[in-house]
């Protein structure tokens, strides 16, 4: 892994279409984990934790508690299937099966490997949100065609959540550090991004937070998407994972680069 020479090509495909190939034959262990996990949480928060609060109030109406974290489930896949991604099977694909190495014996560059690696992960969020979105959909928690949009906001988010996967990548000296990112990260995202509450039940100060956290802008996109409400603040949430992306894969590229070439 000391391939100096930089700059992005088509080739990149040539590492996501490796990673399919990977996928395709492990593909019946990866179905059911996207299929049950949302009955399972729709099952345990909305109907069980569903039956104590009688509603939550969203942009002026009242919503049933079912149909507020019913986005939010998505988010959430699409945030974990992308970092973990990036993270543990990156890290594993780099340090111990050395795949890295032997895709940087080929005209592959270090750059175009992990940009393989990150359009990867933002497909294993999609496929993992489509998987979900039947479950949702049969509950009727989905609005059409505005859920249609959410499949473009899959990649959009599993892109963001790949870059900070590799950053973390980049930087950890063994797998056994993931657990602090995740802890201190992933951990505060899934709690507080308005997945199970909204967010003016918050402080104010931690309502500042959460607006940094890349989740909940994810998750407001998505709840809007799913109730069929789009409205101008979105486009704040948007721009937000634009920029996000347009800073946090370049800074992955370049960290990742600094690791490899070492």
């Amino acid at each position: 892994m000391r391939r100096a020479r930089m700059g992005i090509s088509s080739r990149c495909l040539r590492v996501w279409q490796r990673n399919f190939a990977v996928y395709r034959k492990t593909w019946k262990i990866s179905f059911l984990p996207p299929l049950l996990e949302p009955l399972f949480y729709l099952l345990a928060f909305g109907v069980g934790l569903g039956v104590l609060v009688k509603g939550v109030s969203y942009r002026g109406e009242v919503v049933s508690y079912l149909a507020f974290i019913a986005p939010a489930l998505l988010s959430v896949a699409i945030m974990y299937n992308a970092f973990f991604e990036t993270t543990y099977n990156s890290f594993v694909r780099m340090y111990y099966q050395k795949t890295f190495d032997a895709m940087l014996a080929t005209p592959l560059n270090i750059e175009e490997v992990i940009t393989g690696e990150i359009l990867w992960a933002a497909t294993k969020s999609l496929i993992a949100l489509s998987l979900m979105l039947v479950v949702v959909s049969l509950f009727g928690l989905v609005s059409f065609p505005h859920g249609l949009l959410l499949f473009p906001l899959a990649l959009l988010g599993g892109l963001a959540f790949a870059a900070i996967g590799m950053i973390f990548t980049a930087v950890v000296p063994t797998i056994e550090v993931f657990n602090l990112p995740i802890f201190l990260f992933i951990t505060p995202m899934f709690l507080f991004s308005g997945t199970f509450f909204p967010l003016d039940t918050l402080p104010g100060w931690a309502q500042g937070v959460a607006q940094i956290l890349p989740l909940t802008h994810l998750v407001a996109l998505a709840r809007a998407l799913c109730m069929g409400q789009l409205y101008p603040g979105m486009c704040w949430h948007l721009a937000y994972l634009l920029v996000f992306c347009s800073i946090g894969i370049p800074l992955a590229l370049r960290l990742m680069h600094r690791r490899l070439i070492k």
